[in-house]
């Protein structure tokens, strides 16, 4: 197999290329390298497979040269996206331009190449918007669904909240009907808080390992809110056997979307984030606290009973086995941040 991977040099999309040279396929990364880390990753990458393809290319304009190498691919797997909701406020047309347009240039670089490979789109559950009419009660120093013992099904409501959400859920909604119109082999994954190795979350995204890195060096902590916000957090790891099980069964995830995260099992408020990263610091950690972000959920929890049932996948990876791997190695690799 030969994937291509679209935004390939961030966090999620070099683990899999890991993954992917350790057994034995080939792999090109098309990415723009326009955020932190993404030339750390590939360099890093680069050190251990020397021959791997890099393209630098942005999806927003380089439609010719995606489409080259859409070609040479049997799977696409869609990453690249602007991916903070405060970064969308501030500049709604590049957030527009990169998630939503480039999402369109991608299905249509697909639709127009003679092989016609498996798509699967990283889309995010902020489609769901707010959810403001769900009901939540406070337990502790966290937020809990009052009813949804089993979390967010794929078949709640889309309410695109924030030009992220709206950027995003186009993209979402794009891939999606590109199979039933065009009959593309297309599977978008929903992703709630993914996490890892070689992530470099800042304050804006990937909160777990932002906090993570702030810990460790020190650098200050805002909590948006009240720190009692609630996710289903993923180890990227058990992301990468999801995709492998919808390839694996392509027939069945055809077209599908799946709502993938930690599920009810493996859950975490930002309070508690914090309080492990002090036990495994050995010392109090400073937080200041600022107003809430727009359109920020409470709580937001996936179901992930679909993926479950339809592809018999279940997250592995505890969150204190995660944590602690995500801490040491920022422990480990502080001259880098």
């Amino acid at each position: 197999m030969k994937y291509l991977l679209i935004g390939g040099a961030g966090f999620i999309g070099i683990n899999f290329a890991k993954r992917i040279l350790e057994n034995k396929d080939n792999v090109i990364i098309f990415d723009k390298f326009f955020r932190k880390g993404t030339k750390e990753n590939v360099e890093w990458l680069l050190s251990k497979y020397p021959n791997v393809e890099v393209v630098e290319g942005d999806i927003r304009y380089d439609t010719e040269l995606l489409l080259e190498k859409i070609n040479d691919v049997e799977v696409v797997h869609h990453l690249a996206a602007q991916v903070a909701v405060t970064t969308s406020v501030a500049n709604p047309r590049e957030d527009f331009e990169h998630n939503a347009l480039g999402t369109l240039n991608v299905c249509e670089a697909i639709r127009e190449s003679k092989n016609k490979p498996i798509l699967i789109y990283a889309s995010t559950n902020k489609v769901y918007g707010e959810m403001s009419d769900v009901e939540i009660i406070q337990r502790g120093r966290r937020y809990e669904y009052k009813d949804l013992m089993n979390g967010i099904s794929e078949d709640t409501n889309l309410d695109f909240y924030s030009p992220y959400g709206c950027s995003k859920g186009a993209g979402d909604q794009y891939v999606r009907d590109y199979s039933r119109i065009y009959g593309l082999k297309t599977i978008v994954f929903r992703q709630s808080c993914i996490y890892g190795k070689r992530q470099f979350g800042i304050e804006d995204q990937g909160w777990v390992a932002w906090f993570t890195i702030a810990s460790v060096l020190g650098k200050q902590i805002t909590i948006y809110g009240d720190g009692m916000q609630v996710r289903d957090v993923l180890h990227v790891n058990d992301l990468f056997d999801a995709w492998e099980l919808a390839l694996k069964h392509v027939s069945k995830s055809c077209g599908q979307i799946y709502n993938i995260g930690g599920g009810p099992g493996m859950t975490m408020s930002l309070l508690e984030l914090l309080s492990y990263l002090e036990e495994l610091l050995g010392e109090k950690i400073e937080i200041r606290y600022g107003n809430w972000r727009p359109g920020d959920q409470k709580i937001f929890v996936s179901s992930i009973r679909k993926v479950e049932k339809e592809l018999g996948w279940t997250p592995k990876i505890s969150i204190k086995q995660g944590i602690v791997e995500l801490f040491s190695w920022v422990q480990q690799n502080k001259h880098i941040f």
